[in-house]
């Protein structure tokens, strides 16, 4: 079934995600007139297949189910790509790609400035270590003292004598601002240009990371609870919590972030990728989130708050997030 006006149902239902995250750090745009949305729809013909691209997290999280779902109700296919979270805001912005998928905030540089983007739900960073070991938690100051070279070995986390085979996207610009990357600098060290330890052995992708600690037993990574919890990693509790649901949805687990779909702020198409985010925030798409096991952006309104907190802690401007 197609959408009756979708430009003013996608602008309508945008703007109420805005509202319901109570984020008013977030930019709010002006919207086209009523008969200049409804021009527009008559002059440039929709779209039957959407190219999205992004987050690899994202795209483990919900995007499969998401655009199934979709592609079901209305006939419209999504072709789901990957690339990581910066493609995910700088191809869109670029209108290389329909829409895209982020876990991370826009940066304040050309290559981000037609983008737009627009939370759909939560994620939290967690850390990963191989289903053998035997250490079950750690804290947030470990943590940062195992980045940074100062904890070696697990016998300082209760676990043996083994060295800490700490793993981790590449440390160079790209690594800095992947989605993982950017996030871990800014909640856990708040300094996104945070240098690890030169000890850390480095892939090119959060899929590396969670492969390499599947494969190396006395290994240690970071990465997205969304794709973690598929594959076969023990995830570690931190300060005492578990990333369960119920606990990144409530803050209890220090780690979350929002999930977010990137729009061109101006494209021939974009109309057609609203009509896909609108679905998104809806009451079904968020239903389908929530089957996922992606906090939905109900379920985590009141994360806001911290979260901001934690942002210009970390020293990121107002509306850069």
């Amino acid at each position: 079934m197609k959408y009756l006006y979708a430009g003013i149902v996608a602008a309508v239902l945008i703007g109420s995600a805005a509202v319901l995250t109570q984020d008013p750090f977030r930019p709010i745009e002006p919207e086209p007139a009523v008969s200049a949305a409804l021009e527009q729809e008559k002059s440039v013909p929709e779209k039957t297949t959407l190219t999205w691209v992004g987050c690899g997290i994202s795209k483990k999280a919900y995007m499969g189910e998401l655009a199934a779902v979709y592609t079901e109700k209305t006939g419209i296919e999504i072709d789901i790509q990957g690339g990581g979270a910066t493609r995910g805001i700088r191809d869109v912005a670029a209108n290389k790609a329909d829409m895209g998928g982020s876990c991370r905030h826009v940066l304040m540089v050309d290559q981000e400035s037609n983008a737009k983007l627009i939370p759909v739900g939560w994620d939290a960073l967690v850390v990963i270590v191989h289903p053998h070991n035997p250490v079950d938690d750690v804290t947030l100051v470990q943590m940062k003292a195992i980045l940074s070279g100062e904890i070696t070995s697990w016998k300082s986390l209760g676990g043996p004598n083994k060295k800490i085979d700490l793993v981790s996207r590449h440390q160079g610009a790209g690594g800095k601002i992947s989605g993982v990357g950017r996030m871990t600098r800014e909640l856990v060290f708040f300094n996104p240009e945070q240098d690890y330890t030169d000890k850390t052995t480095s892939v090119k992708s959060s899929t590396g990371v969670e492969k390499f600690v599947m494969q190396h037993r006395w290994s240690v990574g970071i990465t997205g609870i969304s794709s973690a919890r598929r594959r076969n990693v023990k995830i570690l509790g931190l300060d005492g919590a578990t990333p369960s649901y119920d606990n990144i949805a409530r803050g209890k687990y220090p780690l979350f972030r929002p999930l977010y779909l990137v729009l061109p702020k101006e494209s021939e198409h974009r109309r057609s990728a609203e009509d896909f985010i609108a679905f998104a925030i809806s009451d079904e798409g968020q239903k389908v989130l929530k089957q996922e096991g992606t906090v939905t952006l109900e379920d985590g309104a009141d994360l806001w708050k911290k979260y901001r907190r934690a942002m210009l802690e970390a020293g990121i401007r107002m509306g850069d997030y």
